[in-house]
């Protein structure tokens, strides 16, 4: 089977730059890479990955490139399959992939980690998360020694460049024909040596400390919406840049509301008299009381909206509504006069008919009509 061009391959044109040759191969290798696909295209991205790979190997060296671009792949054959990633003059593949795959980037001479990213979990009250608030939060992490500024060293001592692998951080081992990188036993990977550290530190350049941080929280942030601090992070060893705070939000369940996306929702009993004559009652609203008209003959479960009383939504939007559901109370505890005064009531309106009670003598008609059918 014929090889496809390698500029096919990346989808480029034959001037393209190095830079471009690099932007290109980190995007496509990501996408094929094995760790990334599996199921049933697993194995056509393997294909596609190695594929890749290889065409990269021999136009991101120009040596390589000039020889395919003369004579086509008869000029490097053997050349990108034998490199493997490590050897030659272009971009090893953990070059290309360490700050993707392995959380590091290559700055110089030296490996540099950025510091880890931190996750807080923050409760607030629905009041705070629909009108917003500020919060002071505290934040147990690693912060940049202020003693050596994060270099790691005693102050008036310096960083010296590692003799085993003269600062590139990496030591290349011969394993029969094939050349292997691996991190530098002596510096870690860091291409330094530290001969008189910090005594603050330890050489790390980095401290435990816990931070007293002042959190914006938005208008409308719900639960599971999630606060990006920049910098607030674990700071990196050495004087590598920071993570990031995350501040997880979870709002805490109301003794009255509920809330779904825009909408609030609460139910409000009434007495029975009410339900039945009508009249206006105060209904509760996160920002204070407002009055609400109930429709003489009110049934349980009827719902009012209440416009605009609901959420302003955090990601835009126009402000949600209040639901109020009401339920007719029952009285218990009845007085000897008041059981009399319900049962003369009862009496009068039992003498009225369906023209009280249109639901009941409904349903009492589908019953009769349902034991009919069934020869009941």
């Amino acid at each position: 089977m014929s090889k496809r061009c390698y500029y096919e391959v990346l989808g480029i044109q034959r001037n393209a730059s190095e830079a471009e040759i690099k932007k290109v191969y980190r995007r496509l290798a990501m996408k094929y890479h094995p760790d990334r696909n599996s199921g049933e295209g697993a194995a056509e991205a393997e294909i596609k990955f190695k594929e890749v790979k290889e065409a990269y190997e021999v136009l991101s060296d120009s040596q390589k490139r000039a020889a395919y671009d003369q004579f086509g792949h008869a000029g490097v054959d053997g050349a990108a399959a034998g490199a493997g990633g490590f050897g030659g003059g272009g971009a090893s593949f953990s070059d290309i992939f360490g700050d993707i795959f392995g959380g590091g980037r290559e700055d110089g001479r030296q490996q540099v980690y950025r510091g880890a990213d931190l996750r807080y979990n923050l409760e607030l009250s629905l009041e705070d998360a629909v009108a917003g608030t500020m919060v002071k939060i505290e934040v147990p992490t690693w912060t940049q020694c202020g003693t050596c500024s994060g270099s790691g060293a005693h102050k008036g001592s310096s960083v010296k460049i590692c003799g085993t692998c003269h600062g590139a951080g990496r030591v290349r081992l011969q394993q029969g024909f094939f050349s292997v990188q691996q991190a530098c036993p002596t510096c870690h990977g860091s291409g330094e040596v530290i001969e008189n550290p910090c005594p603050a530190c330890h050489g790390k350049g980095r401290v435990q400390k816990t931070k007293v941080l002042s959190v914006k929280v938005p208008q409308g942030v719900d639960t599971g919406d999630r606060i990006r601090l920049a910098g607030e992070g674990e700071a990196g060893e050495k004087g590598a840049p920071p993570g990031d705070l995350y501040v997880q939000v979870h709002v805490r369940e109301h003794p009255i509301f509920t809330r779904d996306d825009a909408s609030l929702y609460c139910e409000m009993p009434i007495s029975f008299t009410r339900a039945a004559l009508g009249g206006e009652v105060e209904v509760p609203t996160l920002n204070g009381k407002v009055k609400l008209k109930i429709p003489e003959g009110t049934q349980t479960g009827r719902m009012f909206r209440l416009r605009g009383k609901g959420v302003k939504p955090v990601r835009g939007g126009p402000q949600g509504d209040l639901i109020v559901r009401v339920v007719v109370e029952t009285p218990v505890k009845l007085t000897t006069e008041q059981h009399r005064l319900i049962e003369e009531l009862d009496q009068s309106l039992t003498g009225g008919g369906s023209k009280h009670s249109p639901n009941a003598h409904g349903w009492l008609d589908k019953v009769k009509g349902f034991l009919k059918d069934v020869g009941l």
